[in-house]
């Protein structure tokens, strides 16, 4: 014990390093080793070997030896173990002194590797405020979320460059699970969170923002991402969550969401992915309560799985959950069971157009012809076409009466169509209801037929008309012959993108198809996507009619950008309508899945701010020869540069003032935009309202929970903690 806990000689590891001596980092060691000998307190010795970490961490690569750069490793290796003992004994006692112990270990992260350098220059300004003697409530708060996220970074970089490995070796030792915890409560994040934690428990005290989670500590690292309320059994998840069979009814705490999240009452997660990922817009679309947390939050919260609890967001973000017995009567009285019909929507179908049969080009179909000839990704990528012509790929259309006309063939092993085949099933479902069947029972009845359907569909016979058509199209209007060129495949039905309801991610797209047989198979598989597991019970949440449902198919070149992503019109985070929020990821299919994508706000005004790094190890490209390839990440360079900001920018505001015109519509909400960049040129593959439920907005419940907040409060930084 005496040797693990002795205290680090710095010098002497320096006398070791000889090949340091004497160069522009050994003065600087050395002169570090002679500071400390004069000032032995521990804020100068954390500001100190923060400072050292960080130049070490700068200049490491202009030192060209590799004997050398070995050792300026061992010295920031024991600066890091140095930094570890001492950060407990720094104890401030005034608001400055917190937010500057906040800045030095944030400094040491950095140093460490634990946050890349870029970041730092992007969030220092935001941390270096310590030397004023007053702050505004408001500014305080954005000092404590930009604290709180390099502490929720240097926990992503963990988990990024170990992830992998660890779940490898969990499949044969459970314990090995354990070890990305172990390594971030042995690193310099361990300090950094606490004192976050006490800076956030000082500013919910000013603020009256405060969350009320069970009799956990460390709340206010708690941070809602949508408003919402739900009740049900608590259910948290220490460990992969792709296994997970989730129940609609029960509340979720996960390290991290399944891709393909079915219907839950609630959610919160370790790591968030990103904010404008299909599952956030889903659940933000249909009001469900969703929140980040720490790992040590989810820890404490292990105890509660299998208690019913009740769960809110605030439209603030404050976090509620408590125990069933601690529910009031007025959050009782949310639970009270509602006709079925409650808030939900019916898909237009007065409009549609069955009776054409022929492949489209894309430039042909506008706005207009959402819900008529096909879905709102084809015609509202075809209205892009027409107005960013050189940021559009070409494109084809299988209509909704393609898929209808084949839909009516006899269905082998069945005395009716297709078609018959899905109506009489829905037929049955309403019967079984009107003679009191359970829900449940009428659900897995439904799942059951659906399988078998879908299971026909990836085997029907496509018509030969049909087959010449898309033979006659790629070569005409994409310019190749068929199974010639990569292309997507993109579910594109009449259930997604509506105003009340977004649909995103629900069914089938497939990447960078290139061979002719896979892209007629892709077809099948895409015309069933719909009546997947996961695809059908969100629709029943939220639809009347979830029998009209009808998939068009948008064909597309492959783009193999370098980066890609989403971007919304609308400062999500800040609140500001005429912001933006925008999150990449690097190569094809970023941001959407729920990558740990790069995310900023962009601010109206002028500027922007980082709300997330990229922290994905791997990302997806697209060969030429189809399929998609995987290729290892690295986190020292920024996604989106300054110029992509701009362009963004630019294309938000003609999109806002030319869309509606361009397409007579009274729209005056946000929009979702997928895009992606390829040699700095902008692409646009996709845009759909952007889709908030209005009853979470408006809920008289959750403004009770929102508590009103002066943000202008001065707040000395003198004050005692």
């Amino acid at each position: 014990m005496n040797t693990f806990f002795k205290p680090v000689d710095v010098q002497s590891l320096l006398n070791k390093s000889k090949l340091i001596k004497g160069t522009t980092l050994g003065d600087k060691v050395q002169s570090f080793v002679n500071g400390r000998s004069n000032d032995e307190t521990a804020s100068y010795s954390v500001n100190e070997t923060a400072q050292l970490l960080l130049e070490i961490r700068e200049e490491m690569l202009t030192e060209k030896r590799s004997l050398a750069r070995l050792q300026l490793l061992d010295i920031s290796l024991k600066l890091e173990e140095l930094l570890f003992q001492n950060a407990p004994n720094w104890q401030p006692t005034t608001v400055s002194g917190q937010l500057e112990k906040i800045c030095a270990l944030t400094t040491a992260s950095v140093g460490a590797g634990y946050l890349e350098l870029w970041e730092w220059e992007q969030i220092s300004g935001a941390l270096s405020k310590f030397n004023q003697d007053q702050l505004s409530l408001a500014e305080l708060t954005q000092v404590l979320e930009t604290a709180r996220a390099a502490v929720e970074w240097s926990a992503a970089m963990v988990k990024a460059n170990y992830q992998e490995v660890v779940n490898t070796y969990t499949t044969f030792e459970p314990k090995a699970y354990a070890f990305i915890d172990d390594r971030i409560r042995g690193s310099v994040a361990l300090h950094l969170g606490q004192s976050v934690g006490e800076l956030g428990d000082f500013i919910s005290q000013e603020s009256a923002l405060t969350n009320k989670v069970m009799d956990i500590a460390n709340q206010s690292t708690f941070r809602g991402l949508n408003p919402g309320y739900a009740f049900g059994e608590l259910v948290v998840v220490d460990g992969s969550s792709e296994d997970i069979e989730v129940s609609a009814d029960k509340i979720y705490i996960f390290q991290r969401s399944p891709s393909d999240l079915k219907p839950v009452a609630g959610i919160a997660t370790v790591a968030e992915g990103n904010m404008v990922s299909h599952v956030q817009l889903l659940a933000r679309n249909l009001g469900i309560p969703n929140a980040a947390l720490s790992d040590q939050n989810l820890q404490s919260l292990k105890k509660y799985d299998g208690d019913r609890v009740f769960y809110a967001v605030s439209n603030k973000g404050n976090v509620i959950l408590k125990p069933e017995s601690q529910m009031t009567d007025q959050e009782r009285g949310l639970f009270v069971k509602k006709e079925r019909n409650t808030d939900k929507i019916e898909v237009p179908v007065e409009k549609i157009q069955l009776g054409n049969t022929d492949v489209l080009n894309m430039r042909d179909v506008d706005a207009s012809d959402s819900g008529a000839l096909c879905g709102p990704k084809a015609a509202n990528l075809g209205q892009l076409k027409k107005m960013f012509p050189e940021q559009v790929v070409e494109g084809l259309v299988i209509p909704f009466g393609i898929f209808r006309d084949h839909m009516d063939q006899q269905m082998p092993g069945e005395n009716s169509s297709y078609w018959e085949y899905l109506n009489a099933m829905f037929k049955e479902a309403d019967r079984m209801r009107n003679a009191d069947v359970l829900e449940p029972e009428v659900e897995n009845y439904q799942l059951r037929q659906l399988e078998t359907l879908r299971g026909a569909i990836k085997k029907m016979p496509l018509k030969e008309d049909f087959m010449n058509q898309l033979e006659s199209k790629f070569k005409s209007v994409l310019g190749s012959d068929f199974g010639k060129i990569p292309v997507f495949l993109r579910s594109d039905t009449n259930m997604e993108d509506l105003k009340e309801f977004t649909g995103a991610g629900l069914n089938l797209t497939l990447f960078n198809v290139l061979d002719k047989e896979k892209v007629l198979e892709g077809i099948k598989d895409v015309w069933a996507s719909p009546y997947t597991e996961r695809s059908f019970k969100w629709r029943q949440v939220y639809l009347l009619n979830p029998e009209n449902v009808f998939p068009s198919i948008l064909v597309i070149p492959s783009v193999d950008v370098d980066y890609s992503g989403v971007l919304i019109t609308k400062g999500i985070n800040s609140g500001n309508d005429k912001d933006l929020t925008v999150a990449f990821s690097r190569g094809a299919g970023g941001a959407v899945d729920g990558q740990s994508a790069e995310t900023y706000t962009i601010y109206d005004s002028n500027g922007y701010r980082l709300l997330a790094p990229a922290r994905e190890p791997m990302y997806n490209t697209l060969p030429s020869n189809g399929g998609t390839g995987k290729k290892v990440a690295t986190f020292q360079n920024r996604v989106v540069n300054e110029k992509n900001m701009r362009d963004i920018k630019i294309l938000a505001n003609t999109i806002r003032e030319t869309l509606p015109k361009e397409t007579n519509s009274n729209y005056e909400g946000a929009y979702d935009v997928e895009l992606g960049f390829k040699k700095d040129k902008l692409w646009l593959f996709q845009i759909r309202p952007f889709v908030e439920n209005k009853k979470a907005l408006s809920s008289g419940y959750l403004e009770s929970i929102t508590p009103r907040i002066n943000t202008e409060k001065e707040i000395s930084l003198n004050t005692k903690l």
